[in-house]
């Protein structure tokens, strides 16, 4: 019997640097990021940056992806980025968002909180990094 190991993808220090960079970045731009985190995605093995705001509600995720890839060209060059196919947008009142704030709130500056294997309102979390959650 022939027995698949998963390894893991692992969260690389350059890319929460790069988390930290873009939500600075995103404040610099006035986009309102209710939430910003990376989050990891067991099915597909890999880390997406989610971004959460009420004005993916009003303006649509276009506009958002665009205000967002704005705010990257705006990292200096030896910073590191995220790709911006790594990063999703959702209303700031997604299932997710809403689970994970009814357990933690960051306040509105920049935070660093990994939170892990954790179940909230029938959410699995596998695991996630957390820069703001308000």
């Amino acid at each position: 019997m022939v027995e698949e190991v998963v390894v893991k993808e692992t969260l690389s220090e350059e890319m929460i640097s790069a988390g930290v960079e873009l939500v600075r970045m995103l404040d610099d731009v006035k986009l309102v990021a209710n939430a910003a985190l990376w989050i990891y995605l067991p099915e597909a093995n890999s880390w997406r940056f989610l971004v959460a705001s009420p004005e993916v509600r009003s303006e649509g995720p276009k506009k958002i992806y665009r205000r967002i890839r704005s705010a990257m060209h705006r990292i200096p060059d030896e910073k590191p980025v995220i790709p911006l196919k790594d990063i999703s947008v959702v209303d700031s009142r997604d299932r997710l968002i809403t689970s994970l704030r009814s357990a933690l709130r960051t306040g509105s500056g920049v935070s660093g909180i990994r939170f892990s294997q954790n179940v909230i309102n029938g959410v699995m979390i596998e695991d996630a990094y957390i820069y703001r959650l308000t």
